[in-house]
């Protein structure tokens, strides 16, 4: 990140900060998060009252900027909220908890969840079809963790899902586009193809590689696959290196940032890395823009701590 982004004052100081999430947050008017009543709130000056705090004219119920979002009921500073945004926005391969809590003076199980939380705000909700007429869309499974030597080795239980101790991530990239990764129990045809038909339009060009679990893809899309068992990467406009290239991305980030990512958080990582590539430089969007871009995704979100770590408990290199 460039040093003209950490000089920002939102960044330092608690009121610029304030301010500056007020005007994203409440842009279209300011919103009482308990009624929902727009523009009809004033703000307590009392010296008792702590700055930003407006009381509804509508319920009577006191509220911030940050009630209702991710942040809601937070010790740490808002503006160390944002530092750590902006240092996870900006850096490709992300950035651990670790090195975030050292940055900002934060506490190592303070800024494990404070990362947390934030992945979970760039967790969309927005699962409107993707590709369409004339778009083309790759789709491809990789497996997360364990050890490399095992990678070949198959469990011994019915959910048969690749290498020993890993986990499978299905993804879907556009070519020019979005991407849209999930954890998946299997990567057999069974639990794909619904994933494929619901997620994907039905005019979509869909690319594979030509494992088994995509052969029978052409019923419900045009679909083309290359062999890479006779090392066959491209042909024409079919190949899956948009997908690849994603992968490659996702795996140095897991394996050189966090190192160990428990499955319980993996669907965050996920968002993580899906997001940076979706708000990516190649859509002329910088890493100033990506961040204010993100902190729409706090609102209507709580995360407690306890909740968090009755997923997974805590893993403080990730």
């Amino acid at each position: 990140m460039s040093k003209g982004l950490l000089s920002n004052p939102i960044f330092h100081d608690e009121t610029k900060a304030r301010e500056w999430l007020e005007a994203r947050i409440w842009k279209d008017g300011r919103i009482c998060p308990h009624c929902g009543v727009v523009d009809a709130s004033t703000l307590m000056q009392g010296k008792s009252h702590r700055p930003g705090l407006y009381q509804c004219n509508a319920c009577r119920e006191p509220f911030t900027v940050t009630v209702g979002t991710l942040y809601e009921r937070s010790k740490i500073p808002l503006h160390k909220w944002l530092a750590a945004t902006q240092l996870l926005m900006s850096s490709k391969k992300g950035v651990s908890a670790l090195q975030i809590g050292r940055l900002l003076g934060v506490s190592p199980k303070s800024s494990w969840f404070l990362m947390h939380r934030i992945r979970e705000s760039l967790r969309g909700t927005n699962l409107e079809p993707m590709g369409g007429d004339g778009k083309v869309v790759e789709a491809d499974e990789t497996f997360i963790g364990g050890k490399e030597k095992n990678k070949h080795k198959r469990l011994r239980n019915k959910k048969n899902i690749g290498g020993q101790g890993k986990e499978a991530v299905f993804s879907l990239v556009e070519r020019g586009g979005r991407v849209r990764s999930q954890r998946v129990a299997s990567v057999a045809a069974k639990t794909l193809r619904p994933i494929l038909v619901e997620q994907i339009d039905a005019a979509t060009k869909l690319y594979t590689d030509g494992a088994g679990q995509y052969r029978h893809m052409g019923k419900d899309f045009a679909h083309e696959s290359v062999n890479h068992e006779i090392d066959e990467y491209v042909r024409g406009d079919c190949h899956t290196n948009t997908i690849e290239s994603y992968f490659a991305t996702l795996k140095r980030g897991i394996t050189g940032v966090y190192h160990h990512v428990s499955p319980q958080h993996l669907k965050r990582y996920l968002a993580e890395f899906d997001y940076r590539h979706n708000e990516r430089s190649a859509l002329d969007i910088d890493d100033a823009l990506r961040m204010e871009k993100s902190v729409s995704g706090i609102v209507g979100k709580r995360l407690t701590y306890r909740r968090t770590c009755r997923e997974g408990e805590p893993v403080l290199g990730a």
